[in-house]
């Protein structure tokens, strides 16, 4: 974990005493929300973020903890005094997979992460907060290409050149592929993964999960292997643990066409 400590940081007037005076420090990792350990017990994790924005990371985490798969939410507040929301977790025991332990043993952690993946996917979607992470997924390609917001790599590094033209029409063309029937983490990345050596502990970073299509969370568990790792040669080890069966070869080209405007 990234620990920069942090001196007298903004908190939510509801705050424990314990909890606001214990050591903090910044564990962001993204420009979008502010997150804040506290090192007080086994530990706890502020976020903030723009008012509004984590209430359905709130409401997913919760689900996820309802059924042992994340850490227990213990409040999510909108703050207009200060135009943000506030989110406080426990901290889950373990380390995230990029801590060393994990990258030096890239065939276990391939293995692992495919197996996890493939018992998340099997789970019952009744009652998730999100029952159609399907429509909101296309919907923000399109917001995405409407407004510019493109990151041509996610497809052009696994499938290839294309121009961003090219790439729309794969969404246009294959959309009809995807289904609404799978419960997804929706950024299943290393970073979003805790581990206890070796142990599964839950996920981080919920926002982007619901019901919906299983190849997203298969797309972005390749992705991060490759980032995270500097190369595709865990691709089949990763496909093999999960099931090729379950892939459809098709349909992962058009997640990497949405991701491009997402």
């Amino acid at each position: 974990m990234k620990r920069t400590s942090l001196q007298r940081p903004v908190l939510p007037h509801w705050l424990d005493d314990s909890l606001a005076h214990a050591p903090m420090f910044d564990s962001s990792s993204s420009p979008e929300a502010r997150v804040t350990f506290i090192d007080h017990e086994d530990g706890f994790f502020l976020k903030r973020a723009k008012l509004g924005t984590l209430q359905r990371e709130a409401e997913l985490t919760r689900f996820f903890h309802e059924r042992g798969l994340a850490a227990e939410t213990l409040r999510y507040d909108q703050d207009p005094r200060h135009s943000c929301d506030w989110l406080l977790t426990k901290r889950l025991p373990g380390e995230d997979c990029t801590a060393s332990q994990y990258m030096e043993q890239p065939e276990r952690l391939a293995d692992l992460m495919a197996e996890r993946l493939a018992a998340l996917h099997t789970m019952p979607t009744d009652g998730c907060p999100v029952p159609d992470h399907t429509t909101r997924y296309l919907e923000r390609a399109k917001e995405g290409r409407r407004i510019g917001r493109v990151d041509p790599s996610f497809f052009t590094d696994m499938f290839g050149p294309a121009s961003l033209s090219e790439i729309h029409r794969v969404i246009v063309e294959r959309k009809h592929l995807l289904h609404t029937d799978t419960l997804l983490h929706g950024d299943y990345c290393l970073p979003n993964i805790i581990l206890d050596d070796w142990r599964f502990s839950g996920f981080m970073d919920l926002d982007s999960g619901g019901v919906g299509d299983r190849h997203v969370d298969v797309f972005w568990a390749l992705w991060t292997l490759r980032f995270n790792l500097h190369t595709d040669r865990y691709d089949n080890r990763f496909l093999d643990a999960y099931g090729r069966e379950r892939v459809d070869f098709d349909v992962l080209p058009l997640i990497a066409a949405i991701e491009v405007f997402g």
